[in-house]
């Protein structure tokens, strides 16, 4: 690139919800280390609340490509790519980022036209097609980092070195945003603890009989539960809730603001490694992560507030760029019960020692 040439960065991460908060970070280090760059993230529709007034995001570009899958050629599907390739033109990148590696965000990373496109390498890279989009490709070590570190990778295009620990995603900018949106929010009573029994994943769900035995022991203990869920996963909140018996409540349907809210106003929460688990730790919440078949070492959530309670055998430190390890069994409801009181002593102490301090 030729010196002077202001540096306008196409982001592609597309999806899913906590892929996207694991990318927040790349986007505050790309505007930290070159605060006049232009930076567009492009994602699905579906999931732009999670991008849109991001402070480190100067544009957003939202994609459907759901819909453009189901109806390849109808007139609609084509007006509407040729719309995103048309606004991705006009905003003359000078470096498209990939960290998601799929046919389809690499497809977006074509349409840029940037001179220097970036994904990840194989075995980082989950789609081996995705390589021709490319006209770099980012190594990373062979010790399986946290997804973090690896998109930070990408900073190296700008010669920048990547912190050898991680940030932790900082959300509360969504919580800001979403207290401004005149969406009715539930009101759960105060304080609660909020249960997450969706997962992207079949392998990822906790059976709800165990969170039914985490709700009701809580609920004994005096902490309220309410039992948040998204699409497709009603029968299984609604089994948790009935289990759970008196002191634990379905919550209506939910959007991502009204899910912002109840996670950020929870004063704990408790799932599986999905991607609502994730955006809870971002918004500062306590949160129990429960991990049956993907590494804690690359995909737990980060931050001060956190226990994680893992049935998963460590993996070997061997490059590879999944998160899947040997599944192991759910893990006994007293097991995150017990996790979850001791989250919550530990985060007594440390609210009065701040006091105190």
């Amino acid at each position: 690139m030729a010196p002077g040439v202001p540096v306008r960065t196409v982001l592609v991460r597309l999806s899913a919800l906590g892929d996207i908060v694991h990318t927040w970070p790349l986007a505050e280090e790309l505007k930290r280390h070159q605060p006049a760059q232009r930076l567009m993230w492009v994602v699905e529709e579906r999931l732009a609340t999670l991008v849109e007034g991001h402070p480190a995001v100067d544009e957003v570009l939202t994609v459907s490509t759901k819909r453009w899958r189901r109806r390849p050629l109808a007139a609609s599907s084509r007006r509407e790519m040729s719309l995103v390739r048309a606004r991705l033109r006009s905003f003359e990148p000078t470096h498209c980022l990939d960290p998601q590696g799929v046919a389809k965000s690499a497809l977006v990373s074509w349409w840029s036209r940037a001179p220097e496109r970036a994904g990840l390498a194989r075995p980082w890279r989950r789609e081996l097609l995705a390589g021709v989009a490319y006209t770099r490709t980012l190594r990373v070590g062979p010790a399986a980092p946290h997804v973090i570190r690896t998109n930070l990778e990408f900073l190296r295009v700008f010669g920048c070195e990547p912190p050898q620990d991680p940030p932790a995603p900082d959300g509360r900018w969504l919580v800001r945003r979403c207290s401004l949106r005149d969406e009715p929010a539930p009101a759960p009573p105060r304080p609660y603890a909020a249960v997450l029994p969706g997962a992207g994943r079949h392998f990822k769900l906790i059976p709800t009989v165990a969170l039914a035995e985490v709700a009701r022991r809580l609920a004994a203990e005096g902490l309220p539960v309410v039992v948040a869920w998204g699409p497709g996963e009603q029968s299984r909140a609604a089994e948790v809730a009935a289990g759970g018996g008196p002191g634990v409540e379905l919550c209506p349907p939910t959007g991502l603001p009204e899910l912002v809210r109840i996670l950020a106003g929870a004063a704990v929460a408790i799932g599986g490694d999905t991607g609502p688990i994730h955006l809870a730790a971002s918004l500062g919440t306590p949160t129990v992560a429960v991990f049956m078949a993907t590494d804690p070492a690359r995909n737990r959530p980060l931050g001060e507030a956190v226990s994680v309670v893992a049935t998963t055998r460590p993996r070997p430190p061997t490059a590879t760029g999944s998160a899947s390890v040997r599944p192991g069994p759910p893990p006994e409801p007293s097991a995150i019960v017990d996790a979850t009181v001791r989250l919550l002593d530990r985060e007594t102490h440390r609210e009065r020692a701040s006091l105190l301090g």
